[in-house]
């Protein structure tokens, strides 16, 4: 069944939004979803730790993330499958999977990538903006992948999880993109050609992405889209680059919307510019990330702009689809 984005919006087979967070809370109502199951997205991923994130409390989370999900099954599924999401789809409920930002909580063991692969999580990337014992942040000296890390990768593949490079610094996203064997995502990064942010990447970085049939996401996050803000207008402008770039093919959606902006999921004691740099300034108390609710104004734009709807199907989920189908484990694919 096809999902109508809104009779003025047209409709598109399924939306992907590769990305956002809800506070780190193992009692946490993710109700709040139902806003991208309103706007008609059909999957949503949504972050379960980060590497500062303690291990215990990410365990916790995933437990009652899916605990949550369990109980309200007549609008949420947890995607574990590509049956699960295209279950989704068709009866009008929301597939919602876990990911990790940074690779801290593996605990330098190879055995917790197939732990966590088994617990939901079906994204992860390495590095959360700084460098640790795996891989090098955005923000960090700009190293790349350890021997470790290399490892991490390789166990990655196996388990069946997509390889992400989001928040990575340059060299280790090309590290990674020279070592996996199946296509690789930027879940949320936006185009550094057009918005100069060390969170951006470059043609460099989305032509290596490209060329393993991988997405770049564009990200919502206002300090990453630039001039512009989060108006619609503006996260097609990032559409339109990459898509220039690379082919439509390889572009899709993570708007990182982050639910409760006023919480912080850092742990006390730890300074805020040890993980976000003084000059990386969210301004996410005044709202600026590109909202569920804007899903479907983008396929509109998208098809103002004269993008055809084989190219609008891929964007809005399409690719993310596609890459789901060549990473999730083989139980996961039909």
């Amino acid at each position: 069944m096809t999902l109508t984005l809104g009779a003025e919006h047209g409709s598109v087979p399924l939306v992907w939004d590769a990305h956002c967070c809800v506070p780190l809370l193992p009692d946490q109502d993710l109700a709040h979803l139902e806003r991208h199951r309103k706007a008609g997205a059909n999957f949503v991923s949504i972050n379960v730790g980060m590497d500062f994130t303690p291990l215990a409390q990410v365990v916790r989370v995933i437990a009652g993330f899916r605990a949550w999900i369990t109980r309200h099954s007549d609008g949420f599924i947890l995607a574990e499958t590509i049956d699960d999401v295209l279950l989704a789809k068709t009866t009008g409920r929301l597939s919602i999977a876990f990911d990790l930002e940074g690779s801290a909580m593996l605990q330098d063991d190879l055995a917790m990538v197939r732990l966590f692969c088994d617990l939901g999580v079906r994204q992860i990337h390495l590095a959360y903006n700084r460098d640790n014992s795996i891989a090098g942040g955005c923000h960090g000296s700009g190293s790349g992948l350890t021997a470790l890390g290399r490892a991490v990768v390789r166990e990655i593949n196996a388990v069946g999880m997509m390889m992400d490079c989001s928040h990575s610094s340059k060299r280790t996203s090309l590290d990674i993109v020279e070592l996996s064997t199946k296509p690789v995502v930027f879940s949320h990064s936006n185009a550094r050609a057009l918005q100069d942010h060390p969170r951006n990447i470059d043609d460099e970085q989305i032509r290596a992405c490209a060329a393993t049939d991988g997405v770049i996401g564009i990200c919502g996050i206002s300090e990453f889209l630039g001039v512009g803000g989060t108006s619609t207008a503006n996260v097609v402008r990032h559409i339109d680059y990459v898509s220039q770039l690379v082919g439509s093919r390889h572009v899709g959606l993570g708007l990182d919307y982050v639910f409760n902006q006023q919480h912080s999921d850092l742990p006390t004691g730890l300074d805020p510019h040890d993980w976000w740099p003084p000059a990386y300034e969210y301004r996410l108390a005044t709202g600026e990330i590109v909202t569920p609710e804007q899903l479907p104004e983008i396929a509109t734009a998208l098809r103002a702009r004269g993008y055809v709807q084989q190219d609008i199907e891929g964007i809005m989920g399409g690719n993310f689809l596609r890459v789901a189908r060549a990473t999730w484990s083989e139980t996961s694919k039909n």
